[in-house]
């Protein structure tokens, strides 16, 4: 098994492709996001789907299922009003009203964990609908 993680509060481990899917996104830009979600049996947070460089925040919202929980990662690029070229990354904890009260539980207590492992994250979103994680937020928060 490769190298993995281990966050101490809930027994969960971090698989290592986490880890370094994220430096890829972040220092490479190879990813545009990320979408990790916990496997429960082997208890361990592994990485469930990556966009592409060209994909944008609607693909990322697509990709989260309506009825389970997920974690996202997303790399916003932006022109700042002295037309400066910006990057913010942010966390986005995923937990939908239709998702199981265990997943819902299991997540949010292994959620620090997790952003521990990923550093240079700026800002973190928690949703439970499509609405409380718009691109309207997103914007008004990387400002």
């Amino acid at each position: 098994m490769a190298m993995a993680f281990k966050m101490a509060t809930t027994g969960m481990w971090v698989a290592e492709e986490c880890k370094n899917s994220f430096m890829e996104m972040k220092w490479k830009k190879v990813y545009r996001y990320i979408v990790f979600k916990i496997d429960e049996g082997s208890r361990l947070v592994t990485v469930d789907k990556v966009g592409g460089p060209g994909e944008g925040y609607d693909e990322l919202t697509a990709s989260l299922p309506e009825d389970d929980c997920r974690y996202a990662v997303f790399d916003f690029d932006f022109v700042t009003v002295d037309n400066c070229r910006k990057s913010k990354i942010f966390f986005i904890a995923w937990s939908p009203t239709a998702s199981r009260i265990r997943a819902k539980i299991l997540y949010a207590t292994s959620k620090a964990g997790l952003r521990r492992v990923l550093e240079g994250i700026h800002y973190e979103l928690q949703a439970t609908d499509p609405t409380e994680m718009g691109i309207d937020v997103i914007k008004d928060r990387a400002k």
